[in-house]
């Protein structure tokens, strides 16, 4: 008899404590952050520690990419190049539930927020994170196929004429 296993939610897989990073700091600390962490997000949040936005990777390459802006970088904080609101969920959200939001939005992060205050960062689920949890549910389920299969199939293996 096959076990269902409960459907993995957020909090089974979300990075907890998140690296955030104030409204008004610079894009270049910014940037130092991102790549001394090997991360490719930042929870944004105001002078209380409320969640404001979020400034990504591809922010901060456009940024680089239009003239504009990279000739006005040295005067640029996290604010003017966030994006707000700041998508979020729940550590209970179910992961395939967090998936279409993150492919609804065409986001690769979403911020998990404390139940009790919706300001309060408290995790972040990325695509990596997603792809990780796909990696293990369909190893799983390719391990039982390929061992149901495998005891299907050899009695007539066993009794196949030799070609």
């Amino acid at each position: 008899m096959m076990k269902t296993r409960p459907a993995p939610i957020v909090g089974d897989r979300m990075a907890v404590e998140p690296i955030v990073i104030g409204a008004d700091a610079s894009l270049t600390e910014a940037a130092r952050l991102l790549d001394a962490h090997r991360i490719s997000g930042l929870p944004v949040v105001d002078g209380s520690g409320s969640l404001v936005g979020v400034l990504s990777q591809t922010d901060l390459a456009r940024a680089r990419a239009t003239e504009y802006l990279w000739a006005n970088w040295p005067g640029l904080a996290v604010r003017h190049l966030m994006t707000t609101p700041a998508v979020t969920v729940h550590r209970s959200m179910p992961l395939a539930q967090a998936a279409k939001k993150m492919e609804r939005h065409h986001i690769h992060r979403l911020v998990v927020v404390a139940d009790e205050d919706e300001t309060l960062p408290i995790g972040i689920l990325s695509m990596t994170d997603l792809v990780h949890a796909i990696a293990e549910e369909t190893a799983e389920g390719t391990a039982e196929t390929t061992a149901e299969t495998t005891a299907d199939a050899a009695p007539s293996v066993a009794g196949a004429p030799d070609a």
